[in-house]
């Protein structure tokens, strides 16, 4: 039986993810490689959909600033807008930093050498306006209603 691939069942395939077998486990047991069992789980829906935060970070980071509070809260924006369920307070976190920006009037730049900073909004609004209002639509949608605003303390 050379070149025939092995058939994995989809049943049996779901029963052992759902009791949290690693891709390694189940290569074994069904045999396969595990880009094998990556692709079949893909096929049988059980695998988490890739998010793609491209159009929230638009540029090639350098490795030193990717886990920065701007590429991390950008990346949470950019989570929420593909409506990914991500914890409750990395929600409020991106928000309060983009509304801030946002009302302040400011919005984020990126080069390698110095990493991300804040610089004026253009007329308007700019990058981070654009990445919260998407990610406000998607909250909006989800819940059926206006994404709340955080307490203010200016009265």
């Amino acid at each position: 039986m050379a070149g025939r691939k092995p058939k994995i069942d989809r049943a049996e395939l779901a029963r052992l993810v759902a009791e949290g077998r690693t891709v390694a486990e189940l290569a074994a047991h069904f045999g396969v490689s595990e880009s094998g069992i990556l692709q079949a789980k893909r096929a049988a829906g059980l695998a988490k959909p890739m998010l793609d935060h491209g159009r929230a970070i638009p540029w090639k980071l350098d490795r030193a600033h990717y886990q920065s509070g701007p590429a991390t809260n950008l990346r949470n924006l950019s989570a929420i807008a593909q409506g990914a369920d991500i914890p409750q307070v990395k929600i409020n976190t991106a928000l309060r930093w983009a509304r801030r920006l946002v009302d302040g009037g400011l919005d984020i730049a990126y080069d390698r050498e110095h990493g991300f900073r804040e610089v004026p909004a253009p007329e308007g609004g700019g990058h981070i306006a654009a990445v919260l209002a998407e990610a406000l639509a998607a909250l909006e949608k989800r819940e059926g209603t206006a994404a709340p605003r955080e307490p203010r303390g200016d009265g």
